[in-house]
């Protein structure tokens, strides 16, 4: 039996998204783990703290800035708050802070909470957060929301979660979108529940990385609302979004829709979507896009598409090139590089170099690579040095290790300790595991927990699962009824042990061919039955080799069967010797049937050999007589 998992090849695991860690965020680093993109603004919105300006949307598309500082001067000038709020928000707006202060202050003077807002504003982009502050509370209390946010925000800044958790809520309560988030945010950082619902409350009013998140937190209670989320996020220009959206496409094979999103997130940089694109335009045909996308994502650090490309030109037989592309992926702090550049060098039989890379792999937790290492250790004769990386791999949960430890155990005739790894493989549907584990059973005569096992094996497409468990099946079968005078012989329906037994046959198996040959003439079928005698014995069973001498002899061609009998008793058939020793008896050839009789008495059994000593007595006789 050999070990398993020492021939693998390119990890297939960066074809769809890998899910992010859904770690906290800081109080100074409001969202940074999930998004790249601003994260307490919105598209519209690219202020930290935002200014309040009290004209609306649609004056401010109809005019231009000159327009309106030249509307608002003269009134502003005059003493006039809204005028001067309006034209402070304005300068402030453009950058002169110098320009701003003197109106904000007048404004807020007068009890303008827009302006005392932008005032705060003003000041903490002076660097004077605490007069910000004080100016952010004068508005919040007035009723400002978007003084609520910012306070809220300074004061999560500094640590002090309840006040800010206080401000951001007046904030959202009041329908401010970056107030919700903002709370949202917090919330989830302590872990409170109700983070969801400030999530759901900001995405509705259209902020994309709340939007994000909340797909998120649905993905596996609702995957069909989080897809709904993904896509208004993506559609605002969130390439995370548009790339989850897209690896939720390609799952469920929807490719060409998957294909848009992943290009609309590589475009603006998502290395990974760059990267799932390139796999993408692989499978479609188009290796050279593939090449493509996969050289700008490991450019951009992606260490799964410096393995492609590793894997890609390994395949062309570019060792050099494949080498360096896995060592970038290693820089990247993937170390599949370093695993896949093992495989690389043990296929060039450069073995310390392997487990250089085997070792550097599994020191980082790559179970294969463990699993591997100490395959190579154990073909190198260091039995004691490969069993703690079979145990570390296995326990890591790599299958084909706990598979391997159930060998090795069993080498050492450690029969239950063996046991228990090959349960372990087995439940995880290790096909060999499932028949050691049967074959195990049905020693100790538990014969319908080995049927269980032997039948996830034989499912799994093992043929020595499938005819032990056929053999298993006719042995616990009640005796077969004996055939009515007048019925004709094979009537009967095939038996679900036969049925197994012809699955192995098919498959190739030797056991299986001879007992499905031998089942076919109990039938009177004695075509099937030559036919699988014959692929038996061609593949080399001296059993099929016997029987289709048999068959042949008795459809009268003994010159053939004498030839599959000889072929038979050479390869050990002690019976196949017996037969030819009458052979060779009835044509005249004394000394050839004394020949085959000696060597039936050598192989046996007691039977056979007992009549070819008496036979071979007889053929003495005649000689000297």
């Amino acid at each position: 039996m050999g070990f398993m998992g020492d021939r693998s090849t390119l990890l297939e695991t960066g074809r769809f998204v890998r899910a992010e860690a859904e770690t906290g965020t800081g109080a100074g680093e409001p969202a940074a783990v999930v998004s790249a993109d601003p994260a307490w603004t919105d598209a519209d919105q690219r202020n930290t703290y935002r200014t309040d300006e009290v004209f609306d949307g649609a004056e401010a598309d109809a005019a231009s800035d000159a327009e309106l500082e030249a509307r608002h001067r003269g009134a502003a000038d005059k003493g006039d708050p809204g005028a001067m709020s309006v034209l402070g928000a304005l300068l402030l707006r453009r950058g002169d802070l110098a320009g701003a202060e003197p109106y904000l202050r007048g404004a807020t003077a007068a009890g303008d909470r827009a302006a005392a807002n932008n005032l705060g504003v003003l000041l903490h982009q002076r660097g004077y957060p605490e007069d910000a502050a004080g100016w952010w509370r004068v508005a919040a209390v007035a009723g400002s929301a978007p003084a609520a946010h910012a306070l809220g925000r300074h004061y999560r800044e500094r640590g002090d979660e309840p006040a800010a958790e206080y401000w951001l809520r007046q904030a959202a309560e009041s329908g401010h979108a970056l107030g919700a988030y903002g709370l949202a945010d917090l919330l989830e950082h302590r872990g409170d529940k109700g983070a969801e619902r400030w999530l759901r409350a900001a995405a509705e009013q259209g902020h994309r990385e709340a939007a994000y998140r909340l797909a998120r937190h649905l993905r596996r209670r609702d995957p069909a609302e989080a897809e709904q989320w993904y896509r208004q996020s993506a559609a605002r220009g969130h390439r995370r979004a548009a790339l989850h959206l897209g690896a939720l496409l390609e799952a469920r094979g929807e490719l060409k829709e998957a294909g848009r999103w992943y290009l609309s997130s590589a475009k603006q940089g998502e290395a990974r979507a760059a990267c799932a694109l390139g796999f993408l335009l692989r499978d479609a045909g188009d290796e050279d896009s593939a090449v493509t996308w996969w050289h700008r994502a490991a450019q951009d650090g992606d260490g799964n598409a410096a393995n492609a490309l590793g894997a890609l030109h390994a395949a062309r037989g570019e060792t050099q090139t494949a080498e360096r592309w896995y060592r970038t992926a290693m820089d990247a702090g993937d170390q599949n590089g370093a695993y896949n550049l093992a495989l690389l060098c043990a296929a060039q039989d450069r073995t310390a170099q392997a487990e250089q890379w085997y070792r550097r792999a599994a020191y980082a937790g790559h179970r294969e690579a463990a699993n591997a290492l100490a395959i190579l250790l154990l073909q190198g004769g260091d039995a004691a040095g490969a069993e703690p990386w079979f145990s570390k791999a296995a326990e890591a949960g790599s299958v084909d290790a706990a598979f391997n430890l159930g060998i090795l155990f069993a080498s050492r005739d450690e029969d239950r300790t063996a046991l228990k790894w090959y349960e372990r493989a087995a439940s995880a549907g290790h096909t060999d595991a499932a028949l050691q584990v049967g074959i195990a059973l049905v020693r100790d005569g538990e014969e319908r927990a080995a049927e269980r096992h032997l039948r996830c094996a034989a499912g799994g497409g093992s043929a020595e699962a499938a005819f032990r468990l056929a053999a298993l099946l006719e042995s616990l079968a009640p005796p077969a009824e004996p055939v009515a005078l007048g019925e004709p012989i094979g009537g009967a329906p095939k038996s679900e042990s036969e049925e197994w037994y012809e699955r192995a046959a098919e498959e190739g198996h030797r056991r299986a061919q001879v007992r499905v040959g031998m089942l076919a003439a109990g039938r009177g079928d004695m075509a099937a039955a030559a036919r699988w005698y014959r692929e038996a014995a061609e593949a080399g069973s001296r059993n099929g080799a016997f029987n289709l001498g048999v068959l042949l002899a008795r459809e009268g061609s003994e010159p053939e069967a004498a030839l599959w009998w000889t072929r038979a008793a050479v390869a050990g058939h002690g019976r196949a010797a017996l037969r030819l020793g009458l052979f060779a008896a009835r044509h005249g050839d004394l000394a050839e049937g004394q020949k085959w009789c000696a060597r039936a008495m050598e192989l046996g059994p007691a039977e056979v050999s007992e009549r070819a000593a008496r036979l071979r007595e007889a053929l003495a006789e005649e000689l000297s007589a």
